[in-house]
């Protein structure tokens, strides 16, 4: 099968879909990759780098012409449409809400379009998630551009000369690429808040090191996909003031929000900027879509009032290396997942291959049918019969077995205990008390055990180091004094066994202990 990697032409655009290392993973998985002349340049992959991977360098026309597979960052450009081959699958970023006239174009020459910025977010298909892989580049370079324009150090610092102040950066919107700039940021030392509408972000921004900012309306922005949803007035208004107070104090803004399928919200208003100080910076990473300042010029940078607003609409081919190397990752994953050459499919039935799928034989498809939680709904307690309720595994079972058991072993030391009183030695009677202690906490510990749920069974083992405890104690009494070697023996042992589990038990619990604690840090 005849894959093919063409050269981007969108001015600006650094990236290309496939790397070196990328074209060796698809000869392996079967395919025949031919990649155009000078297509790496940009990320600064030569050709003998791809001809030594095992591709094919031709030229431009060839690759439309003969490719079954074509590959790409950015849509096709409009004359290149007309160079894919009719029946041919193309993938690459599409944007088809924005788009939309080229989506029929494609689909009236029955090519099949895998949007990668469609893959769905969810949890087996993070492996494909081009979007977050370029947004977390994105977010980085936010902040070395940032620290490239601003006029004084990250981290704050005392020398002879004097005391620096460490910079203070807002983030207002902590998906992908917001917690990627706190982490960047807070790494070279600044001060770090961050806003975002989703209660849900806030855990996540204190974990990377930053100050989480509220309102007080009380209101959630979790929207679809891990997107921020449109919030109601009277909380966008709180979220202005906001704004504007704390553009009065913060030396660099980057803002990230975007809501699917609409322009970039305007949340850094004219009278924020206005209110910064002299030498601040604003980093847009909206701006594709608008921008979220209202100053901001989408491609470009522009100063207002002393204040520098960077709208680069080009960050992630600004690590074009690295960009390339992630993207090319997504898309090997996906063309796998696909069969790869040897059994390759469109799987209609593949809730990722079905999001992804924008065109599929002549016919837009795109929009994709909801996601639907794959697990079944769980049935009211009303409607559900009492004889369709599963029976307890008889390994667990409180039926009347247990208590027969300890009615048993209660008779069985009665009878003894009177039995042999009177007549019995004083060492006897001692053995039948010690015998009948051991029986009864071999049956308590097994009732103990198999009526807990499997689930409990670890922090189970954790609290019976107290009774591990009491095991040692009555172990280490019975090695006084002269005993037989049998005794001896059995008292060791017990020792020994109950040592190791109050150790393991002790380990297991600081364990357990670390799953829950959250790095102040």
């Amino acid at each position: 099968m005849r894959l093919g990697v063409p050269r981007e032409r969108e001015p600006g655009e650094r990236r290309v879909a496939a790397t070196p290392d990328t074209v060796k993973k698809l000869v392996k998985l079967g395919f025949e990759v031919s990649v155009e002349q000078g297509a790496g340049l940009g990320a600064r992959y030569a050709d003998a780098d791809y001809a030594a991977a095992g591709a094919t360098l031709v030229d431009g026309a060839t690759v439309w012409a003969t490719a079954e597979v074509l590959l790409k960052v950015r849509p096709p450009m409009a004359d290149e449409v007309d160079r894919v081959q009719a029946g041919a699958t193309l993938i690459s970023f599409m944007y088809p809400g924005d788009n939309p006239e080229l989506i029929a174009r494609l689909a009236a020459r029955e090519v099949t379009v895998l949007g990668m910025d469609q893959v769905p977010r969810i949890s087996r298909a993070q492996k494909l998630d081009a979007l977050s892989s370029m947004a977390n580049i994105a977010g980085y370079k936010a902040v070395v551009l940032a620290a490239n324009h601003f006029g004084g150090f990250f981290t704050g610092q005392i020398t002879a000369a004097g005391k620096v102040p460490p910079a203070k950066v807002l983030v207002i919107g902590a998906g992908v690429a917001g917690l990627a700039a706190i982490g960047a940021a807070k790494g070279m030392g600044a001060i770090v808040r961050a806003f975002d509408t989703r209660e849900a972000a806030r855990e996540q921004v204190q974990s990377m090191g930053g100050e989480f900012l509220s309102v007080d309306v009380v209101e959630d922005g979790d929207g679809a996909g891990g997107y921020a949803k449109v919030m109601s007035p009277a909380y966008i208004k709180a979220e202005m003031d906001l704004f504007a107070e704390q553009a009065k104090d913060v030396d660099i803004v980057i803002t990230t929000a975007l809501i699917p399928g609409r322009p970039a919200p305007k949340l850094w208003e004219i009278r924020a900027v206005e209110a910064m100080k002299p030498g601040s910076i604003v980093v847009d990473l909206a701006a594709e879509r608008g921008g979220n300042c209202e100053l901001t010029v989408p491609g470009e940078l522009v100063e207002h009032n002393g204040v520098k607003i960077i709208g680069y609409t080009d960050l992630p081919s600004r690590l074009a290396t690295t960009a390339s190397t992630l993207y090319g990752n997504n898309l090997v994953h996906l063309l796998k997942d696909m069969g790869g050459a040897a059994e390759w499919r469109v799987d209609l039935d593949d809730v990722v291959v079905r999001g992804c799928l924008v065109t599929h034989q002549g016919e837009v498809t795109w929009p994709p049918p909801k996601l639907v939680d794959p697990s079944p709904p769980r049935p009211k307690a009303a409607a559900v019969p009492a004889v369709t309720k599963a029976p307890a595994p008889p390994a667990r079972s409180k039926g009347p077995l247990g208590a027969i058991v300890g009615a048993a072993l209660a008779l069985a030391w009665l009878g003894a205990r009177f039995g042999l009183e009177g007549r019995a030695d004083p060492g006897t009677a001692l053995f039948v008390e010690q015998l009948t202690v051991f029986s009864l906490a071999v049956f308590v510990g097994w009732q103990v055990v198999w009526s807990v749920t499997a689930a409990l069974h670890t922090p189970l083992m954790s609290v019976t180091n107290a009774i591990s405890g009491i095991i040692i104690v009555g172990g280490m009494l019975q090695l006084r004094g002269s005993m037989s070697g049998v005794a001896l023996a059995i008292a060791t042992v017990a020792v020994l066994l109950a040592t190791i589990n109050i150790a393991g038990g002790f380990l297991v619990t600081q364990r357990m202990l670390k799953m829950f604690r959250r790095d102040a840090g």
